[in-house]
C-alpha cells in the first residue's frame, strides 16, 4: 500500500510539473521590435552621464562600409520602473544596474521568444563603464546573431524559387519573392528588388581560385575582380558608364565563414564610373576547394538620400543563408 501511494504521488508530481512547465511555455508570446532596435533599461541619471555615453559609443557605433554614418543598433532608453508589460516583449534589451557585485549575464527568452537580454551590474559607475567596454564585442555579436536569425525567419515566410542558382552554381539561397532574376549569363546571375527610389541587388558568380590568390594583395585582387564584373555586366545610366569599387577609399576586409567554408568578407562603397551614382556593398568570396573556385556572393544597394543599414542587413541575411553543394 505504501509503495502504491508513493507511486501515485510521484505520478501526480510529474504531471503537475509538466503542466506547470507547459503553462510557463505558453505565456511566452512573440517578441516585438524592428530589426536592430535595442531597448536600454537604465536609470535616467546614468544614461545622461558617462555610462550612457559608453553604451552609445560601443553599441551605436557607425556600421562599417556605409556611405553615411548609421548606428549598429537603434537605441531606445527607458528607466527600470517602466520595464514592464508590453515593453518587456522587445526582442533585444540591455539592462544596466548598480549593485553589490560586478556581473555580466545573458538572458534567453525570459519574457518572449525569440529574445536576447544582457544584464550588466556594477558596484559603481566606473565598474559599469569597465564592464560595458570589456563585454561590448560579445554583446554586439550576441545581438547581431539574434537579429540575423530573426531576419532570416521573416524572409523564410515567402521564398523565391532558387532552382536556377542550384543548376548554375550548386547554390541554395533563401531570398524573398519580392526579388526577381534580372540577368542570367554564363557563371553569372543578377537578382534585384525595387524599393522606394532605388534598388537592392544580389550578384552571384564564380572565379578561379587564382583570381584572388595570385599574390598576397587580396583586397586589391578582389577590387579588380569586382571592377571587371561591373564593367562586363553592370552598366550605368550613360554610355560608357559601369559599376566599380569606389576609388577614394579602400574597402574593409575581414575573414569569416559561409556554410562552413572560409570566406573573405569585403564591405565598402561602389560607384558608377562616369556617372554620379554610389552606395554600399557587401561581398563574400567563398573558397570552394571542392569545385576549384571562389563563389562570389554580393549584395549592394542604391537608395539616394536614405538610410541603408537595414537594406544591407537584409542582403547580409540572404547571403549568409547560402548552402553550397
Amino acid at each position: 500500500m505504501k509503495k502504491y501511494l508513493v507511486l501515485v504521488f510521484s505520478i501526480l508530481l510529474f504531471v503537475s510539473c509538466k503542466e506547470s512547465s507547459e503553462k510557463n511555455e505558453r505565456v511566452l508570446t512573440d517578441s516585438s521590435g524592428n530589426i536592430n532596435q535595442l531597448t536600454v533599461v537604465i536609470e535616467n541619471s546614468l544614461w545622461e552621464g558617462e555610462v550612457g555615453e559608453t553604451i552609445r559609443t560601443n553599441l551605436a557605433a557607425a556600421v562599417d562600409g556605409l556611405p553615411q554614418e548609421e548606428p549598429l543598433f537603434s537605441l531606445s532608453q527607458i528607466p527600470p520602473q517602466t520595464f514592464s508589460g508590453f515593453v518587456r516583449k522587445n526582442r533585444l534589451f540591455l539592462k544596466i544596474e548598480e549593485g553589490d557585485t560586478n556581473e555580466f549575464r545573458v538572458l534567453n527568452e525570459v519574457y518572449a521568444r525569440p529574445q536576447k537580454g544582457v544584464v550588466i551590474r556594477g558596484k559603481n559607475e566606473e565598474a559599469l563603464i569597465e564592464q560595458i567596454n570589456k563585454q561590448s564585442d560579445s554583446i554586439i555579436s550576441i545581438y547581431k546573431e539574434t537579429e540575423l536569425k530573426e531576419k532570416q525567419r521573416r524572409i523564410a515566410k515567402g521564398l523565391k524559387d532558387d532552382k536556377k542558382l542550384k543548376e548554375n552554381f550548386g547554390l541554395s539561397l533563401k531570398f524573398p519573392t519580392a526579388y526577381r532574376y534580372a540577368k542570367e549569363a554564363k557563371n553569372f546571375s543578377w537578382i534585384r528588388k525595387e524599393i522606394p527610389k532605388g534598388n537592392m541587388e544580389i550578384l552571384i558568380y564564380e572565379v578561379p581560385l587564382s583570381t584572388i590568390e595570385k599574390d598576397t594583395n587580396v583586397i586589391g585582387n578582389i577590387i579588380k575582380m569586382r571592377d571587371s564584373i561591373g564593367k562586363a555586366h553592370i552598366p550605368g545610366p550613360v554610355e560608357g558608364s559601369y559599376m566599380i569599387t569606389e576609388e577614394a577609399y579602400a574597402p574593409y576586409l575581414f575573414e569569416t565563414e559561409i556554410d562552413g567554408k572560409f570566406a573573405y568578407e569585403t564591405r565598402g562603397t561602389w560607384e558608377v564610373k562616369n556617372a554620379f551614382m554610389a552606395g554600399p556593398f557587401v561581398n563574400y568570396a567563398v573558397k570552394d576547394e571542392k569545385n576549384d573556385r571562389y563563389l562570389i556572393l554580393e549584395g549592394f544597394v542604391f537608395s539616394p538620400s536614405r538610410g541603408k543599414r537595414d537594406n544591407i542587413f537584409e542582403l547580409d541575411a540572404i547571403l549568409q543563408s547560402a548552402d553550397i553543394k
